[in-house]
């Protein structure tokens, strides 16, 4: 199965030339470490950043320099920050060609939750919500199972959503999967990961069709 680095590699292929980008926190930063050298993408964080790089190397981090996760990133030239309000001026006014999220879980339907666990302490919703009310191409990044070995591809979510009926794709260590009317449709397995291992890891509706290609990274 793939590692973290694996996932926002897939997700970089996503990626089309002349776009903007907003990542969102986890495994979705790492997505600016892939881009290929032959499109030109502007990557945004609600924060107030448009132009984010790459992560720096270490002993180069700027403290002044961080991203929606507070991780260290590095500006690419021409570069601009602004405040937090023109920041979601851009994401409520639908500039944003993708958003790059994580979850904790994803429903059949395309629903998706990512913002809080019952019980447990959050500081706040952040920008996700705003995010899937105004991207009209949301890409999921996240591990397939949990920690207990459970699906994190449902019927239906159980943890409070954040969006309803808004992922369009998910990349996961296991598969890549575009979600449909009919549910989960599995477009390719990761390397060394059967159909038979992501279905048995899947609890949601799943639609196999023909033979699944393997992810080329």
């Amino acid at each position: 199965m793939l590692d973290k680095n694996g996932i926002a590699q897939r997700i970089a292929q996503e990626l089309q030339d002349g776009w903007y980008v907003n990542l969102g926190i986890g495994i979705p930063t790492l997505v600016a470490n892939f881009v290929r050298d032959d499109i030109n993408v502007v990557f945004q964080s609600e924060n107030g950043i448009l132009g984010m790089g790459p992560f720096p190397f270490e002993g180069e981090e700027d403290a002044d320099l961080i991203n929606a996760g507070k991780q260290t990133i590095t500006a690419m030239p021409g570069a601009s920050i602004f405040d937090s309000a023109t920041s979601f001026a851009m994401i409520r006014g639908q500039h944003i060609q993708l958003t790059v999220l994580g979850a904790m879980e994803v429903s059949d339907s395309g629903d998706i939750a990512n913002w809080k666990i019952p019980g447990k302490m959050v500081k706040g919703m952040g920008g996700a919500m705003d995010l899937v009310a105004s991207a009209d191409n949301i890409v999921v990044a996240m591990r397939h199972m949990n920690r207990k070995g459970e699906s994190k591809l449902l019927p239906e979510c159980s943890l409070p959503l954040t969006g309803v009926k808004c992922v369009k794709r998910i990349v996961t260590d296991m598969a890549v999967l575009d979600v449909t009317d009919q549910g989960f449709k599995l477009i390719e397995t990761a390397p060394g990961v059967t159909v038979e291992e992501v279905k048995a890891a899947t609890a949601g509706r799943l639609i196999v069709e023909g033979d699944i290609p393997e992810m080329q990274l």
